[in-house]
């Protein structure tokens, strides 16, 4: 069987809990080498999760000739970069989100993996949600009838110190903004997956409780081309998290109360119902999956550079617009 050797460049919580243990349980992968700026760090990874190389520098790591493809996962300042650079050295990406900076790095980092005949592909990896998935069955059977509004709001209490290891996502050249960019983008994904092209973006973005480099608060409006309207909440400053979708059509209502978990609730005419649609155990698999199947086969992944860069100019347009307006 064809298997991809797989690099790490960036060893933190999300690596360690899903992305290594994905790679490892996937007969298509073998974990080969990690890179992570602290050399005793990155040598331990290497360790637990069975990878035979080990470097302290990204830039080392590109040099290996048995790594085949990286999967990326840095602040997102430096994704450009690192993105070009793995092209450069042949080996194919799977980038963290967001993306990049802006739509204009996202350009870059495609042209480079075009130039290099190398595969670009994103972690929007609630693309692979069972939940999702059946939504869009749902909104194709028109039992919900003409699609009106879609609100979806994503809340946390987030205020970390300077020492905290994710205190870089309050560090706006780092980070490129506070939750919009941290997790609204994937709402925006979600949004874009099941709706199509946005026509019209308004926001408002700003700080209501914190005085930091990055807004704490932010409010999408959205206007896509097949007539939906819907709107993003994100916030840093609410006691309860939230991590809610609700489609309203003119038969019926689609309700998660919690994206990243299994349940749907449908209301029509007919009555309400439950559904339940599991995800993947660890949900970073069926992303890593595409992607390794994408390479093996030569066919594009389900999420590619295109979709990253959708995204960061949806971001770009929320951002100019939310900020004009304070």
């Amino acid at each position: 069987m064809k298997k991809l050797n797989w690099g790490l460049i960036g060893a933190g919580d999300i690596v360690r809990k899903r992305v290594a243990p994905a790679i490892n349980s996937l007969e298509s992968c073998e974990l080969v080498a990690v890179s992570r700026n602290q050399a005793e760090l990155a040598a331990s990874f290497a360790k637990q999760f069975g990878a035979k190389k080990w470097f302290a520098d990204w830039h080392e790591l590109l040099k290996d000739e048995e790594t085949q493809a990286v999967y990326i996962a840095t602040p997102v300042f430096l994704h450009k970069a690192q993105t070009i650079a793995a092209a450069e050295n042949g080996k194919h990406v799977l980038c963290e989100k967001p993306m990049a900076l802006n739509a204009k790095d996202c350009e870059e980092m495609i042209a480079a993996c075009r130039a290099n005949n190398v595969k670009l592909g994103i972690a929007y990896y609630r693309r692979f949600f069972p939940v999702i998935g059946r939504i869009k069955e749902i909104l194709a059977s028109n039992e919900l009838g003409k699609i009106s509004v879609a609100q979806m709001n994503a809340f946390e209490f987030f205020d970390p110190k300077p020492e905290h290891p994710r205190f870089w996502l309050l560090e706006k050249e780092k980070s490129g903004g506070g939750p919009m960019m941290d997790f609204g983008c994937h709402r925006l994904e979600v949004l874009t997956n099941l709706f199509g092209q946005v026509s019209q973006v308004k926001s408002v973005v700003g700080n209501a409780v914190f005085e930091r480099e990055t807004e704490d608060t932010a409010i999408a409006s959205l206007k896509f081309e097949s007539g939906v309207f819907a709107n993003v909440t994100v916030t840093h400053a609410a006691f309860e998290a939230k991590d809610t979708l609700e489609i309203f059509g003119t038969k019926g209502t689609i309700s998660v109360p919690v994206l990243n978990k299994e349940t749907i609730i449908i209301k029509t005419e007919n009555g309400e119902r439950t559904e339940i649609h599991p995800n993947h155990a660890n949900v970073h698999q069926p992303l890593i999956a595409d992607f390794t199947n994408a390479v093996l086969t030569g066919k594009e992944p389900q999420i590619t550079g295109e979709t990253g860069k959708i995204i960061a100019e949806l971001e770009d347009e929320i951002y100019k617009e939310g900020i004009a307006r304070e």
